[in-house]
């Protein structure tokens, strides 16, 4: 019987504990770049799910990130990451990771071959219409989360299924099916290796595109980040003065009037006065679209 893909013996791992430091680290990034440039082909579904992910959070969905083992540790991280980069509502991201998070450095392994703890899991956090869940498995047959995604379609959600086999079990339970198929790892099986740093640039990208289309970048710049400590209070000061072309100091006092919202706050130092809101909600949160009406009156969108 033939290996999958996650499984199967690289060559070019072969003696890698009988190669200088040097060396060793060299084959390691190397099989690293290779995984990288497994991502590319995936263009396509990434741009997919990116639009899924954008019409669950714009209709009051939820994305719910699930995964076991490295895989959920990929997923996870993204998942935390965006209400402070974005700004999506903490209630509107859901975690599920098999077993639970662990505290330690334990992370146990038996529990991702638990299908009914996928299924009680799924249904503890409600998933259905108007959801959309991101399962993550580099083998693609890892029994709790394909029976997540099973449970979730069933529920009515849209499921986003990232693997790296091709012809993954999983693939059978999405809605849009993403296969980053990697290159063998060079420590046969360790796919936190390559595969997993191919589903964290595959997360960061589908994620990030989410962003755009939210509107929740402009410029190159966070607009709609939470500003939660100094570090971000500053950033926040800082994307205000330079897309409004205002002080620092203005840009601090429009910040405070906005109660820490960044969009409103440059579309006041730029101009708008109690309408603000109402401008920016006319063009679904954009600011672009909105800076444009402010300074050149009403535009087609």
């Amino acid at each position: 019987m033939q290996r999958p893909q996650t499984e199967s013996i690289n060559p070019d791992g072969l003696a890698l504990e009988d190669r200088t430091d040097a060396e060793a680290l060299a084959a390691l990034l190397d099989g690293q770049l290779a995984a990288v440039s497994a991502v590319r082909p995936a263009i396509p579904d990434l741009a997919r799910a990116a639009r899924a992910m954008e019409e669950a959070i714009r209709g009051g969905g939820r994305l719910v990130y699930a995964g076991a083992g490295s895989s959920a540790l990929m997923a996870v991280a993204d998942g935390l990451e965006l209400p402070g980069t974005f700004g999506i509502a903490p209630e509107q991201v859901v975690l599920c990771m098999a077993g639970g998070f662990p505290v330690d450095g334990l992370l146990p392994a038996d529990v991702e071959d638990d299908a009914d703890l996928a299924r009680r899991d799924a249904a503890a956090a409600g998933v259905g219409e108007g959801d959309v869940v991101i399962a993550v498995t580099a083998s693609g047959a890892t029994p709790y989360t394909v029976a997540f995604a099973e449970a979730a379609r069933a529920a009515g959600a849209r499921t986003v299924c990232m693997a790296s086999n091709p012809d993954a079990p999983i693939f059978a339970q999405a809605s849009i099916a993403i296969c980053l198929a990697t290159p063998p790892e060079l420590v046969a099986g360790s796919t936190r290796l390559g595969a997993g740093t191919a589903q964290k640039v595959a997360l960061n990208l589908i994620s990030t595109l989410m962003g755009l289309r939210l509107g929740h970048v402009h410029a190159g710049m966070m607009v709609n980040l939470r500003a939660e400590n100094a570090k971000l209070r500053a950033r926040a000061t800082a994307i205000v003065s330079c897309i409004a072309g205002v002080t620092e100091a203005q840009a601090a006092q429009h910040l405070e009037a906005s109660g820490g919202e960044v969009k409103l706050a440059i579309l006041r130092a730029a101009g708008a006065g109690d309408d603000a809101v109402d401008l920016l909600e006319r063009h679904g949160g954009r600011l672009g679209p909105a800076l444009k009406e402010l300074h050149a009156g009403p535009v087609g969108e």
